[in-house]
């Protein structure tokens, strides 16, 4: 064992708020960095140290070597990279391993072969893990012979970045005559935010479930899951809402998906904390979609289920610890759903709103988690993701969990810009959400019906914003009665 005391957090906002209160957990000193526009952000406020590193808002985030420069100046032993920015760049990793910092993840090489979709997909297939049909790069290809590639795979098909994720560099073709101008699209998207414009192609299967299982691996070979995650309720192939486990699949598909995710993670000689996911049709046939080498946003609803703090974990991993659980020990309870609450303008086809927060009451009560970086007054920039706090339930059913759900987001109150509350409410009065009966189309498909039921909340008059929060104390009075 490798004693850590002190980590640093190569990234902001909520998932450096998390680590930092694992660190806190663990009697580990964090170090927080930061770029100009976050310097009154939260993980900066309470972390035991804290870095500028510059002045362009996402610049610095993706530094390296200055990332490392610090790490060493300020004598981290560890480098937690999160999720986003660097968590998945296999350079950042082997810097931090040819300087003697412990990268709290996979080993470089690892991220390296999973981080490119197009390798991983070649590996899993040499290893029996069932992969959707496809092709590997197409970027050698002209264009007559990728039509011919997707004439031979069948239409639709969808056109992914090898070092792609998080919804981008994804195009859909569903006629020949699309396929040029979403080729085109596809590449440059890939390589503003990637830095690499590798595409290739695969059968675009209709509206699956995708379905993601929780690895957690040791140096030693030990590797279990931690169950299932359903991840289908998206929108532009960003999940909003995710629940474990998932509502409506049999023990014996949860079992046979789970054998063959611990497969695909002891493929590669996978360590630490990652998730394998994969696209379940509707004759229950799976398929391997991608390997995240990181802590994913929905990781809370794993920990919900199975009592397992994931970062503590992870931290423990990379100093050495030998994981003390079997796949025995895992025995999921209840029901966990984690609505992600982003600053956007859903009247405006979901476009940013950044500003100056007002209010902010987040939701109590039983069994109800937030995971935050906001406060009151606090300023929204206008740079990066627009998550602005996690809002994580858990009860004994799923009937139970969606109810939790839906009465906890009418009590979360954020005033003065525009969130998704609103449209998050609407999801969970639905029939088929509520049922459990739904898959990767079920925000498109619903749209129109969504946000019709999508109630205006926002509030510019401060007699109505005294008004709602003075009902949401009142109901969070009567509830501890």
């Amino acid at each position: 064992m490798i004693q850590i005391h002190k980590i640093l957090i190569a990234n902001r906002g909520e998932i450096a708020v998390r680590i930092i209160r694992a660190c806190r957990d663990l009697h580990i000193k964090s170090v927080a960095l930061f770029t100009e526009p976050d310097g009154d952000c939260l993980h900066v406020k309470i972390a035991d140290e804290a870095y500028r590193i510059g002045t362009d808002a996402i610049r610095g985030y993706l530094d390296i070597a200055r990332i490392i420069e610090i790490a060493k100046a300020c004598s981290a032993d560890a480098v937690h990279p999160g999720y986003g920015f660097l968590s998945e760049n296999y350079e950042f990793a082997k810097a931090c391993e040819d300087s003697g910092i412990i990268f709290i993840g996979p080993r470089s090489e690892v991220i390296r072969k999973m981080g490119n979709k197009n390798i991983a997909r070649k590996l899993m297939a040499s290893n029996g893990i069932p992969i959707v049909p496809g092709t590997e790069k197409l970027n050698s290809y002209g264009l007559d012979e990728i039509k011919v590639f997707a004439e031979k795979i069948g239409y639709p098909v969808i056109l992914k970045a090898s070092g792609g994720g998080g919804g981008r560099g994804i195009r859909v073709v569903y006629k020949q005559e699309e396929l040029e101008n979403a080729l085109d699209s596809c590449k440059r998207e890939a390589l503003t935010f990637f830095g690499n414009d590798e595409v290739f192609m695969e059968k675009y299967v209709v509206s699956p479930r995708h379905i993601e299982f929780q690895i957690l691996g040791d140096n030693y070979g030990n590797i279990i899951h931690l169950c299932e995650r359903d991840c289908s309720i998206q929108r532009r192939h960003q999940k909003i809402i995710e629940i474990a486990p998932c509502p409506g699949i049999s023990e014996h598909l949860r079992k046979t998906i789970g054998v063959t995710a611990i497969a695909a993670a002891k493929a590669v000689g996978y360590t630490n904390v990652g998730t394998v996911e994969f696209l379940l049709d509707d004759y229950n046939r799976f398929y391997f979609m991608e390997m995240n080498t990181r802590i994913q946003v929905e990781h809370p609803v794993t920990e919900e289920i199975t009592g397992v703090d994931l970062i503590v974990r992870q931290i423990r991993i990379a100093g050495g610890e030998i994981l003390d659980l079997e796949q025995s020990d895992i025995k999921p309870r209840g029901f966990a759903i984690e609505a992600r609450i982003t600053a956007e303008n859903v009247w405006k086809n979901f476009i940013p709103s950044p500003g100056k927060i007002g209010e902010y009451y987040p939701a109590l009560g039983p069994s109800v988690r937030v995971d935050s970086h906001i406060y009151k007054d606090y300023k929204v920039p206008p740079f990066y993701d627009s998550l602005l706090a996690k809002l994580i339930i858990k009860a004994t059913s799923f009937d139970l969990a969606v109810n939790k759900l839906e009465r906890a987001l009418k009590e979360f109150i954020i005033t003065d810009i525009r969130t998704t509350i609103p449209f998050l409410i609407a999801i969970t009065k639905t029939r088929e959400f509520r049922r459990g009966y739904f898959d990767t189309s079920f925000i498109e498909t619903h749209m129109k019906e969504l946000l019709e039921n999508t109630e205006d909340r926002h509030q510019d008059n401060k007699e109505e914003v005294i008004a709602a929060i003075a009902a949401t104390l009142k109901k969070i009075r009567e509830s501890r009665k």
